[in-house]
């Protein structure tokens, strides 16, 4: 069954014994370089509890939510403890270098939650190619980075989360963003007040704690608006009905369900809310032209 990897975990996962900061329970930043994150063992697809930012150079495949994306030459890669990843490396490479870091390690330093920041949005992956000269300027911010982390410096947390927050500048400049300068009017609040609640039930850790918010009507009752009030405000900014797209958020944790867990697929069944496994068989099927079980072979 999947489980959620806690920052702790992952210390005692690549380092054991190595690390003093185990025995500390408040530790809540950690750099590593890219080699210490090759270790032999098997690659485990699973969420996190903590943030992570990655350079790498080489070939890698970023396996991110329900997707996979190879990605060649130098690039930096942002993960969130909502989505589910891993990185596969396709050759030997020791260039590049790993942040990891619990929320309220940044949250004080932005104005809403970190995971709020655009290049977190549930529309976007997260992963940057990057030209000569950026290579440069990441190189020199990890090594800042670097510097501070093993230095005593009473105030290194301060510059390092001024660094960090270079990090998400450089990543927010590089990419248009979606929704960016869209004005908020009433329909758009609701659409992203009915995005937030449906989010807010992943991820599924326990099939015996399931979906619940699957009916339009359901979750126009939980807003306080008519379904048909609903349906218009999420159709404007979204592009779909809101039947579609829950069924899509419902399709996206199914696959990661499937390929990434050991829950058969009963459990999966109840965990995304269907009565029966038959039911979640047909929602399958009619989308993808396949069985669920496909997805293991």
């Amino acid at each position: 069954m999947e489980k959620t990897e806690t920052f702790k975990s992952f210390y005692e996962d690549k380092f054991g014994e190595r690390l003093d900061i185990l025995s500390n329970d408040n530790a809540d930043f950690l750099m590593i370089p890219h080699d210490g994150c090759i270790d032999g063992k098997p690659i485990l697809y699973r969420r996190r509890n903590f943030y992570k930012i990655s350079f790498l150079d080489g070939r890698f495949i970023v396996h991110y939510g329900d997707k996979s994306i190879e990605t060649k030459g130098a690039g930096l890669v942002f993960f969130d403890p909502k989505t589910p990843y891993t990185i596969e490396s396709l050759e030997d490479s020791t260039m590049g270098g790993h942040l990891i870091f619990k929320e309220y390690y940044l949250d004080s330093y932005f104005r809403n939650h970190i995971n709020k920041l655009p290049i977190f949005s549930r529309d976007l992956k997260p992963i940057f190619s990057l030209e000569q000269e950026e290579i440069e300027e990441i190189i020199t911010l990890f090594d800042k980075i670097k510097r501070e982390h093993n230095s005593d410096y009473e105030f290194k947390n301060d510059l390092i989360r001024n660094y960090i927050s270079e990090l998400f500048h450089f990543a927010v400049k590089k990419k248009p963003l979606i929704n960016t300068h869209t004005p908020t009017d009433a329909k758009t609040r609701l659409a992203k007040v009915f995005i937030e609640l449906l989010d807010r039930q992943f991820p599924i850790e326990d099939p015996g704690d399931p979906f619940v918010f699957r009916s339009p009507r359901k979750l126009a009752e939980t807003l306080g608006v008519h379904v048909n009030s609903l349906n218009r405000a999420v159709r404007g900014y979204t592009g779909k009905t809101t039947s579609d797209y829950i069924s899509d958020r419902l399709m996206e944790e199914a696959i990661i369900l499937l390929k990434h867990t050991d829950w058969n697929i009963a459990d999966i069944s109840y965990g995304l809310g269907f009565e029966d496994p038959s039911h979640f068989n047909h929602f399958f099927k009619d989308r993808t032209q396949q069985i669920p079980s496909n997805l293991r072979i």
